[in-house]
């Protein structure tokens, strides 16, 4: 988890890990291919059906179109809304929109999920719910999350913690030791 007060820089680091933005100086290397997930899913997901959208990223590989279908499949099963597949964007809830982002971060292979506040807007069962899914996938599959949240009960489910102010590191590791820091 990262985390800091509002302007301490953590979506901008996603934002620059992603490569979504450059950095002004110096060098980054990351290994591995990185699925983002917005705060705002709606900013994400821009086809008509749940099974469109996650095929969306898939077209850049040029794959057949079962194998397109394959990993579509397989996405949604990982979050648990295969029978959403054809369902329109519009009908779901805000919960089932971040599964749907992080759907389309699994289709494409992604490694290492990158989340920017994924529970920012959802209701508190939903939130849980959220949190309790990217930990699943990160165990059952192997995949590296960083979750950016400043919800301080979130740390509960992280194997790891960095705290930001102002764009710096002032504080890393044990998520229940940098939990009692913040208190």
């Amino acid at each position: 988890m990262l985390l800091g007060t509002n302007g301490s820089g953590k979506s901008t680091l996603l934002r620059l890990l992603a490569g979504l933005l450059e950095p002004h100086s110096g060098d980054m290397m990351m290994e591995g291919k990185m699925g983002f997930v917005f705060q705002n899913p709606d900013r994400q997901l821009v086809m008509p059906t749940v099974g469109a959208d996650v095929a969306f990223g898939l077209v850049e590989e040029k794959l057949s179109r079962a194998q397109i279908r394959k990993r579509v499949e397989e996405a949604l099963a990982a979050v648990n809304l295969l029978e959403l597949q054809r369902r329109p964007i519009y009908a779901l809830s805000g919960g089932q929109k971040q599964r749907i982002a992080i759907a389309g971060a699994l289709a494409r292979h992604s490694q290492i999920l990158l989340l920017d506040e994924p529970t920012a807007l959802l209701d508190p069962d939903s939130q849980l719910d959220l949190v309790e899914q990217v930990r699943a996938l990160v165990k059952n599959r192997g995949l590296t999350a960083l979750w950016v949240t400043h919800r301080l009960n979130e740390l509960d489910y992280s194997d790891g913690a960095i705290l930001l102010e102002d764009g710096q590191v002032v504080a890393a590791g044990h998520p229940q030791a940098l939990k009692q820091r913040l208190k």
